[in-house]
């Protein structure tokens, strides 16, 4: 569910006043993660690198609690739950996005991503979760290593974006840079700081499933 607040009953009243009209108000975290033991998960659950990936981006970011408001228009919008958003090949040659909804259960998680992704590159269709889900972008460049990326800003979608490239090795562990954008009204560089730690923490967490 989803439903407009106003900002002086929220947290983000200030940053409402600083930035909701700012000619750029996105900003960019870049940070190097240590993704051995999502690889090891890979290995020994047979699951998909990016799912688990965004697995821990829906984990991380449900435990801080900026991500459940986006700016949307001039409006502030209250959301009850995330979905994380992926980028398909499709079999037209082109490319669909993909919301799924994250959910705790990494099982279940992996269902939905494996049933929605599947059906989004037979039939190169959409999945739009917006109206009920607060939606953070994600999007793979598997086709080369990325130091980062400095996503654009619209002006119509204000969600906030993660992107990474392939992983790379460094003696017996792997890494993985990555890239967040956000809306500064959403979130301060505090929350964007402790969301980028917490998803370190559940990638690391894999190793216990």
């Amino acid at each position: 569910m989803s439903r407009e607040v106003q900002p002086c009953d929220t947290t983000r009243a200030e940053a409402y006043q600083l930035w909701m009209k700012a000619p750029d108000p996105m900003v960019t975290f870049f940070k190097t993660l240590d993704v051995t033991d999502l690889l090891k998960a890979v290995r020994r659950k047979n699951m998909k690198f990016n799912m688990l990936m965004e697995y821990c981006v829906g984990k991380a970011a449900s435990g801080v609690s900026e991500f459940y408001i986006l700016p949307v228009g001039e409006k502030l919008i209250q959301y009850d739950s995330l979905a994380v958003s992926t980028i398909v090949k499709n079999k037209s040659g082109g490319l669909s996005c993909c919301d799924v909804l994250y959910t705790e259960d990494l099982y279940e998680f992996n269902r939905e991503y494996m049933k929605h992704t599947s059906y989004a590159a037979d039939h190169s269709e959409n999945r739009d979760l917006s109206e009920n889900s607060m939606v953070i972008g994600t999007s793979a460049i598997v086709e080369t290593e990325l130091d980062g990326v400095v996503g654009m800003n619209t002006g119509i979608f204000n969600n906030p974006f993660i992107i990474w490239g392939r992983y790379r090795r460094k003696l017996f562990r792997f890494y993985l840079p990555v890239s967040f954008q956000f809306h500064h009204t959403q979130m301060d560089g505090s929350h964007a700081g402790r969301f980028l730690e917490n998803l370190q923490k559940e990638i690391s967490d894999l190793s216990r499933f």
